[in-house]
């Protein structure tokens, strides 16, 4: 891939190149810059926070309309503390990544208990909140107190590793440290937060993972990628390890108007939120093993059950995970005796509990789950 040879140990970019890019890239955001969202020119720190945790690993698109809900239910820092951990987790369903869920009620409620309710004006103490990582804590800085810290994410590696033509992977360490600095070093200081907004724009809009608008870029006379044509090609990222494969089935006995969950706990994923009765597997099952499943038979009396409905395949990707598995639903004769940790829950309350995304898909598709 190498067409160039640019300097890989240089400790900062030359100050002509600095100059132009943060020039270049103000002028742009100042004329040329539409993007909207809701959160865009917001002062309020609570606010900002909020969108950086919705929008880790999000699309702006499907966060927009969390966002806005979660303003709405919790307009204040002090509203969402007091929440019900329930209430919040059932707002969050189907963003995924629930660690991030978590982390929101008790930063939420670091800010209330050390802070007085106020979300403090200093870089540490933002960094020192519950989930908040160095991008997210230069976010609220800059945005809300006009602290000079520049922001560092995907948007950020890829234009700076394109424009200075980083040939090595973003993704190691020192690499990252080095562009983390250079990214320091191109802030604009009267207005870092309008820089932070300029440059994350700009990725997402201008140089954009595929295809990007090298014709109408402002900073192409100065780029190495587009000189080198090699646009395409950067970032080199790390390849990422494939994901661990699991066969999760769920089995639903459907009593009267009632059927059984359970809050998933520990440190797997989808922790505090409700499932039916799982039954995971080493390996694929097909429809005939799972009726013969120990756990079912016992709750059916001994017997596989006689009329059943059998979910096609499902496959949920995570981060690191796919899960697949199907869905199996009967109803017993008797009130089965169900496993440790799952309870009878009315069917009428299933809008109200937070699910797994799949779960919920489920359930909100199979028009049988009612009393029958």
């Amino acid at each position: 891939m190498k067409r160039g040879n640019p300097d890989k140990t240089q400790p900062s970019p030359p100050d002509a190149a600095a100059d132009f890019f943060t020039r270049s890239l103000m002028r742009w955001h100042k004329h040329d810059n539409h993007r909207t969202m809701p959160w865009k020119g917001e002062r309020d720190p609570y606010r900002i926070w909020l969108s950086e945790i919705i929008l880790q690993q999000t699309r702006v698109e499907q966060g927009w309309a969390y966002y806005e809900r979660f303003i709405r239910t919790y307009p204040d820092v002090r509203s969402l503390a007091a929440a019900p951990d329930a209430e919040v987790f059932k707002l969050w369903e189907g963003l995924g990544y629930y660690a991030r869920c978590r982390n929101l009620l008790k930063a939420a409620r670091q800010v209330v208990s050390d802070h007085g309710g106020v979300f403090p004006p200093d870089h540490g103490a933002i960094l020192a909140l519950q989930g908040v990582g160095p991008y997210t804590a230069a976010a609220v800085s800059s945005f809300a107190f006009g602290l000079p810290h520049a922001v560092v994410d995907g948007n950020v590696l890829r234009v700076l590793a394109r424009y200075f033509g980083v040939q090595e992977s973003v993704d190691e360490g020192p690499v990252r440290r080095r562009l983390e600095a250079w990214a320091q070093r191109l802030l604009y200081r009267e207005d870092p937060g309008a820089y932070n907004q300029a440059i994350m724009d700009f990725g997402a809009t201008v140089c954009k993972p595929a295809s990007p608008k090298c014709a109408e870029c402002p900073l192409a006379d100065g780029c190495q990628a587009f000189r080198l044509s090699c646009q395409d090609e950067l970032p080199v990222r790390t390849a990422k390890p494939a994901r661990r494969l699991r066969w999760m089935d769920y089995v639903i006995p459907v009593f009267g108007h009632e059927l059984p969950l359970r809050e998933r706990t520990g440190r797997d994923v989808w922790r505090h939120l409700f499932e039916p009765i799982l039954i995971e597997s080493p390996m694929p099952t097909d429809e005939t093993e799972l009726c013969a499943h120990p756990m079912l038979l016992a709750m059916n009396g001994g017997s596989a059950p006689g009329v059943y409905e059998c979910s096609d395949p499902y496959v949920q990707l995570l981060t690191h995970q796919q899960i697949s598995g199907r869905f199996l639903v009967f109803r017993p004769v008797t009130r089965p005796l169900l496993p440790d940790g799952y309870q009878w829950v009315d069917i009428a309350e299933l809008p109200s509990v937070a699910l797994p995304r799949h779960v919920r898909q489920f359930f909100d598709r199979h028009s049988s789950l009612s009393a029958g």
